[in-house]
C-alpha cells in the first residue's frame, strides 16, 4: 500500500466491516477489479477519525459497519464500463430500481472521479450494540434512489431518526455528509484532497 494508508480493522479497533465491492453482493454483481481481499482500507487520518465516531456512537447503543473505504481507480473505471453494457436485470431492483445505469453518473450516484479514491471517503452504517442487528436506515447500501438522500421523503420516524445519528457523530468527528446517499461521508480534513491513487486492496 502506498504510505499513510492502512487496513483500518488494525489501526481503528472494534469497527465492524463488509467490503461489499469485494463480494459479489454489490450493484455489479461480482467482485470489482482491484478488490482482491475483503478489508477496507484507508488513510491513517480516517482511522484517527473513525475511531472517534465508534466512541460517539456507542453511548448512542450503536456500533459502526463500513462498506466501503479506499476505492482503487481502476474500480471506478469498471463501474464506467459496467454502466455501459447491456442491461440484465440483475441487480436493478435492488440498487437502481428506478433509473438506468448511465443516470447513476448523471445523478451523481457513481462518478468517474471518486472521493473513495483518495483514501478518506466511507460508507457506513450503524448497527445496535445489543443485537448486532443494522440500524433501520430507509435502504441498504448503494441503493441509487431518491429514498437514499438525507432527509427524504418515505422513510420512517425511527429510519429517520437513525439517519440523524450517523450524522451527527460523522459531522462531530469532522467528516462532511454526502447529499444524495445517507451512507457516505468524507473527511474534511484529507490528506490527499487532490490525489486519485490506483493500488489494489490485497
Amino acid at each position: 500500500m502506498k504510505a499513510d494508508f492502512v487496513f483500518v480493522d488494525e489501526f481503528a479497533s472494534g469497527i465492524r466491516w463488509d467490503a461489499k465491492y469485494a463480494t459479489w453482493d454489490n450493484f455489479t454483481g461480482r467482485p470489482v477489479d482491484g478488490y482482491l481481499a475483503n478489508r477496507i482500507v484507508g488513510t491513517r487520518a480516517l482511522c484517527a477519525a473513525l475511531t472517534e465516531a465508534r466512541e460517539k456512537a456507542e453511548p448512542r447503543g450503536f456500533g459502526l459497519l463500513l462498506w466501503d473505504g479506499y476505492r482503487p481507480q481502476r474500480a471506478v473505471d469498471r463501474f464506467l464500463q459496467w454502466s455501459k453494457q447491456p442491461e440484465d436485470g440483475r441487480t436493478k431492483p435492488r440498487h437502481y430500481p428506478n433509473i438506468s445505469r448511465a443516470d447513476m453518473f448523471a445523478k451523481g450516484y457513481v462518478s468517474t472521479k471518486s472521493g473513495h479514491s483518495r483514501g478518506s471517503t466511507v460508507d457506513l452504517t450503524l448497527y445496535h450494540l445489543a443485537t448486532g442487528e443494522l440500524a433501520a436506515m430507509g435502504g441498504g447500501h448503494d441503493l441509487m434512489d431518491s429514498i437514499s438522500h438525507h432527509d427524504a421523503d418515505g422513510i420512517t420516524p425511527t429510519e429517520a431518526s437513525n439517519r440523524q445519528a450517523l450524522r451527527s457523530i460523522m459531522t462531530a468527528c469532522g467528516f462532511t455528509p454526502y447529499a444524495s446517499e445517507w451512507w457516505h461521508y468524507t473527511l474534511e480534513d484529507e490528506p490527499f484532497p487532490n490525489t486519485y491513487f490506483d493500488f489494489p486492496i490485497a
